[in-house]
C-alpha cells in the first residue's frame, strides 16, 4: 500500500467533507501541521469540529481556519492569544468545549487505544465537570471523560519511512502522536521522508499502523511564539 502523496492538498481532496471531526497536532506555534492546514483551508470545507491543543494565532495554525470561519466548534484547553477566537467566541459565532490539557491528551490516546471512556480527578467540583458521571474510588471523587475520535488526524513528524513509522523533533513530540492514534484517518506531513527499514526500530516515536498517509514539506515556516531578548 503506497501511503505517500504528492502534496497536501491531494492527501486530502477525497477524504476531507463538511462537518468533520479534525483532530490536529501542535502546542503553541511548535509541531504545527502548516500544510495540511492550508489545504484544509483551500478545499472549502466547513462547520469543521477542531480538536487540538490551542487554536494558534491570528494568521498561523488553526488561526488559518478561524479567520475564514470554517471551524464552528473547538475542543481545545488554551485558546489565549487569538483575537478572532476570542472575537467569534464571544460573540457566539463559535462553540468550545474547554478542556484540562492531560485530560485533552487522554481523551485522545484512549480513543485511538479504543477506550471509550476513563476516570479523572482533574476537573472535579468545578464547571468541567457539570453534566457529567463521578464515581467514587478508594474514598476520592472522579469524573467520567468520554473518549475522542476524529474522522482525520492532522499530523506533524520530523521524520517518516514510507510505511509510516514516524519520528518527532524533540518538544514537536507534543499532541501529535495523540492526536495521529485518535483519527480514523491519519494524514501525516513530515520534514524528510526515507526509505522503509533505514529507521532504528528502537528510535521509532510512533508506528506506521497509526499513519494511513504521508506528504512531505521540506521547508515548513518555523515561528518563535514569543522572541524577548535583554535590552542593552
Amino acid at each position: 500500500m503506497n501511503k505517500v502523496f504528492h502534496d497536501a492538498r491531494s492527501a486530502l481532496a477525497d477524504i476531507i467533507k463538511d462537518g468533520q471531526i479534525l483532530a490536529v497536532g501542535g502546542f503553541g506555534l511548535c509541531g504545527i501541521p502548516e500544510a495540511l492546514i492550508a489545504a484544509v483551508r483551500d478545499s472549502g470545507v466547513q462547520n469543521l469540529t477542531a480538536i487540538s491543543n490551542n487554536a494558534g494565532i491570528d494568521g498561523f495554525g488553526l488561526g488559518v481556519l478561524l479567520n475564514t470561519r470554517q471551524i464552528k466548534k473547538m475542543i481545545a484547553s488554551y485558546v489565549g492569544e487569538n483575537k478572532e477566537f476570542e472575537r467569534q467566541y464571544l460573540a457566539g459565532e463559535l462553540e468550545l468545549e474547554f478542556t484540562p490539557q492531560g485530560t485533552l491528551a487522554e481523551k485522545l490516546r484512549a480513543g485511538g487505544a479504543g477506550i471509550p471512556a476513563f476516570f479523572t480527578k482533574t476537573g472535579v467540583g468545578t464547571l468541567v465537570a457539570e453534566g457529567k458521571e463521578t464515581r467514587e474510588f478508594d474514598g476520592e471523587t472522579y469524573v467520567m471523560e468520554r473518549s475522542l475520535v476524529a474522522d482525520i488526524a492532522l499530523v506533524k513528524a520530523q521524520k517518516a519511512d514510507k510505511s509510516g513509522n514516524l519520528v518527532f523533533n524533540k518538544t514537536a513530540r507534543n499532541f501529535n502522536p495523540n492526536a495521529a492514534m485518535a483519527g480514523k484517518i491519519t494524514v501525516v506531513e513530515v520534514e524528510e521522508l526515507v526509505e522503509t527499514g533505514t529507521l532504528d526500530p528502537d528510535q521509532i516515536h510512533l508506528p506506521g499502523i497509526f499513519v494511513h498517509r504521508i506528504v512531505v514539506n521540506a521547508t515548513p515556516e518555523k515561528r518563535i511564539e514569543q522572541r524577548t531578548v535583554r535590552g542593552a
